[in-house]
């Protein structure tokens, strides 16, 4: 298996109610510290994917590869530690302080407590959110922006080398959700983790991805550069290339 590929699909298919394919022949491959953006409507599969590559989901058929290793043969603790998971405000726990939410993995992991508190020092820095200020507060005290960062912090903090992102930015106002995209793409250039993320925002897309994946019902109907995709003939692609030009 080639080591630049962090991920690989291979006519992937995931089934539920007998005959209901929610993804269908599904191959993409995804090189280590790339950011692949899966772009699609609501119900394309992408969210669906997401969940098939750390395997909340089992695929119905087809194979996946993470790191080189068939998804089966990972031990799901260890595969999950290799993956960062990110959802739309942060997914708190909304009874953890931002110290606990973002120590979680870790103490999971029996880190010992000094190690624990420097990583928390070490990622609440990256993130741009002072340890002082913010560590002993509660998910209901902070903004959607400071809710998404922290999400984001607990997702690295066992300095995983995939990190998936569930429309990550979805639910903000438009100024922090740019201010926060622009944060995402000097995480990347730092951390040169590799990413899926799932949008189905084009302006989002264009900004963030190194690649993109179209999704309609749950097929991948386009793949490849931000020009691949303004290239494409495909009829849902150039509907978003529409809204692009708006």
């Amino acid at each position: 298996m080639d080591k630049s590929i962090a991920i690989e699909l291979v006519d992937v298919g995931y089934c539920i109610n007998a005959n209901q394919w929610l993804v269908k022949d599904l191959s993409l491959k995804v090189v280590v510290g790339e950011t692949l953006v899966l772009l699609g409507q609501s119900g394309s599969g992408k969210t669906t994917t997401l969940k098939l590559i750390n395997q909340l989901r089992r695929a119905s058929c087809g194979e996946i590869f993470i790191l080189g290793k068939n998804i089966n043969d990972w031990d799901i603790t260890k595969l999950r530690r290799q993956i960062g998971y990110v959802i739309q405000e942060g997914g708190l726990f909304p009874h953890y302080t931002v110290e606990k939410n973002i120590a979680l993995l870790p103490e999971l992991t029996a880190w010992s407590k000094a190690d624990i508190k420097n990583r928390v020092q070490e990622l609440m820095k990256l993130i741009g959110l002072s340890y002082q200020e913010f560590a002993n507060r509660y998910p209901h005290q902070l903004s959607g922006g400071q809710r998404q960062r922290v999400g984001v912090a607990r997702a690295l903090a066992l300095d995983p080398p995939i990190i998936l992102l569930d429309e990550p930015f979805g639910a903000l106002d438009p100024i922090i959700k740019n201010q926060l995209q622009n944060e995402f793409a000097n995480w990347q250039q730092n951390l040169n983790k590799t990413a899926i993320l799932v949008t189905h925002d084009i302006q989002e897309a264009f900004k963030l991805a190194d690649k993109i994946g179209l999704m309609v019902d749950g097929k991948l109907v386009v793949f490849g550069t931000k020009e691949d995709f303004l290239n494409s003939q495909h009829i849902e692609a150039k509907a978003f290339m529409e809204c692009l030009r708006k």
